[in-house]
């Protein structure tokens, strides 16, 4: 995917489908009790991962989709203070993925001024915020997450395509090495700065050095980052 691509809703939205099933089916088997236990990010335990993907990637891709701001009131909201958490970003998921059905959401820009963004851009970089961070919750909780050859390959090119913006914000470390035979999506969390290997119980390194992936609706230049 070069710097050029066109994004459009037939490539993106199946991703994005994807994705989202992948985080909701993850979030169902965190344990209440891994709450306050490490993150792939030293940043981060598990609480402040799950409050970050279920803000942006179901209540904030949903804002997005509608060209509305987040209320403060989600924006400073525990989610997890919630026994029934899990269901509830299933629900919201299934909401914010519909939002983005319609094909006239894809048209023109999210965002007014000099921090406008093509949606469709916006569709590719909060798809990206599913799969890492869904990622990193699935590790942190002793989980797989499992993306389709197809959507590996999309993950990886939209990381190739915007790794060095994300770096330039202090959104992605620097690419890590990964062995030879190293899975699609194994090569997308490296090039990402995250280390593929990096378990709850230690690994090798037994915390993973990369920094903390900011949400593509943060407030960086042009509403990425």
């Amino acid at each position: 995917m070069n710097s050029d691509t066109k994004h459009d809703m037939n490539t993106v939205y199946p991703a994005m489908r994807e994705c989202a099933a992948q985080a909701a089916r993850i979030a169902t088997a965190v344990p209440a009790g891994r709450l306050t236990g490490p993150a792939p990010s030293a940043e981060w335990d598990v609480r402040a991962l799950v409050n970050h993907l279920v803000l942006y990637t179901s209540h904030g891709l949903e804002y997005r989709a509608r060209r509305a701001e987040m209320p403060g009131t989600l924006t400073a909201r525990d989610f997890t203070a919630d026994a029934d958490w899990p269901e509830r970003y299933g629900v919201a998921l299934e909401s914010a993925v519909a939002a983005w059905a319609e094909p006239a959401v894809w048209e023109g820009d999210i965002g007014e001024g000099g921090g406008a963004t093509p949606a469709a851009t916006v569709a590719v970089l909060m798809t990206l915020e599913m799969a890492l961070h869904g990622w990193e919750l699935a590790r942190a909780t002793g989980q797989e997450f499992r993306l389709s050859e197809g959507t590996a390959a999309f993950v990886l090119a939209v990381v190739d395509q915007y790794a060095e913006m994300y770096r330039q914000y202090d959104g992605f470390a620097g690419p890590l090495p990964v062995p030879a035979g190293a899975t699609t999506f194994d090569r997308a969390l490296a090039v990402s700065g995250r280390d593929p290997s990096w378990a709850a119980g230690g690994g090798a390194d037994g915390q993973a050095e990369f920094v903390t992936a900011r949400s593509a609706t943060e407030g960086t230049p042009s509403g990425k980052g």
